[in-house]
């Protein structure tokens, strides 16, 4: 059976994906094995702060925020958009999330399992430091949204 998302198949959607586009086609065919689609409406909590997280998300239409919760008061730290990712920390072992992940909008993303996802990274080493490579600059866009959202609480101009 072929998976869809709308009326394109998902390997077609990870081929013109930013996160996945300029993999080979074998790479494109061994993610699509592990994807499935995920939708959420406005205001679903995709991930809550201190969950393990289990899934990697590519969204592909809509949004998501980045939040950092206290007990008073929710901080958007990042908005994620079509064409982004979020969910890095399941392709760590034992690595609860920091942050809430919560849908600003109709969303619809396709979801990579995290173990699945960590399987194909070690039976395919290249696609591996390919991936590895493309969530650390997502850690690094996570680490300096969050830097300039410190800053601008503490009243530092950026």
């Amino acid at each position: 059976m072929t998976q869809e998302m709308g009326y394109m198949a998902l390997s077609d959607v990870l081929r013109l994906h930013e996160f996945t586009r300029g993999l080979t086609e074998a790479q494109i065919a061994s993610l699509a094995a592990a994807a499935s689609e995920a939708c959420f409406e406005e205001d679903d909590i995709v991930l809550e702060e201190g969950e393990r997280s289990r899934a990697f998300y590519l969204v592909t239409e809509g949004s998501v925020t980045v939040e950092l919760r206290a007990p008073h008061y929710v901080v958007v730290v990042q908005a994620v958009e079509s064409g982004q990712a979020f969910g890095w920390s399941a392709l760590l072992d034992r690595q609860d999330t920091v942050f809430q992940v919560r849908a600003r909008e109709h969303t619809r993303a396709l979801r990579l399992e995290g173990e699945a996802l960590k399987a194909l990274c070690r039976q395919d080493p290249v696609l591996g430091v390919e991936l590895l490579h493309r969530t650390l600059a997502l850690v690094a866009g996570r680490v300096k949204a969050t830097e300039l959202r410190f800053a601008e609480m503490c009243g530092v101009r950026v």
